[in-house]
């Protein structure tokens, strides 16, 4: 087969085989420019992903420095306060008098708070100063409300750390 093009190919005329060759040459040329011409339009995005993924390497680089900082502190002492002072604390200090709906204490390690209707984001904070206490969420049930931002909770509390 290969025999036979080669025959084909010495066949043409010199002239002939010069111009498919200088054609190729010139097709071989687009196809690389064009090659390279979608290389540099695809580097730009690409560039700017680059630098989105260093910025989020630094900023993930810092909270890890920051977590061993916190792991090396030396653990808060267990508090004596009991669990349901500690929750009635946090509720003072962060929520509306009338915030909570209905303050249960199944047991002495367990405390369940109902609110009917409470910001979403004064709920959180309360959380947060919950975890402060030493309190952490054992279960926890949301209904969103109508109101923008409100919220029913029912949240099932325990002492964080060991018993």
């Amino acid at each position: 087969m290969t025999s036979q093009l080669r025959q084909r190919w010495q066949s043409r005329p010199t002239r002939e085989r010069r111009a498919v060759l200088v054609g190729l040459g010139l097709l071989g040329a687009a196809a690389c420019l064009a090659l390279v011409v979608a290389a540099l339009q695809a580097r730009e995005p690409l560039q700017r992903d680059v630098q989105a993924l260093r910025a989020s390497a630094a900023t993930m680089d810092q909270q890890a420095r920051e977590l061993e900082r916190l792991r090396r502190l030396p653990a808060a002492p267990p508090s004596d306060e009991p669990l349901r002072a500690r929750v009635q604390a946090a509720l003072d200090a962060n929520l509306p008098p009338a915030a909570a709906t209905r303050l249960e204490s199944p047991d002495p390690g367990q405390v369940v708070v109902v609110f009917e209707t409470v910001a979403f984001a004064a709920w959180l904070r309360w959380t947060e100063d919950l975890a402060i206490r030493q309190v952490r969420l054992e279960s926890c049930r949301i209904d969103a409300l109508p109101a923008p931002g409100q919220v029913s909770v029912t949240a099932t509390l325990v002492p964080s750390g060991p018993p």
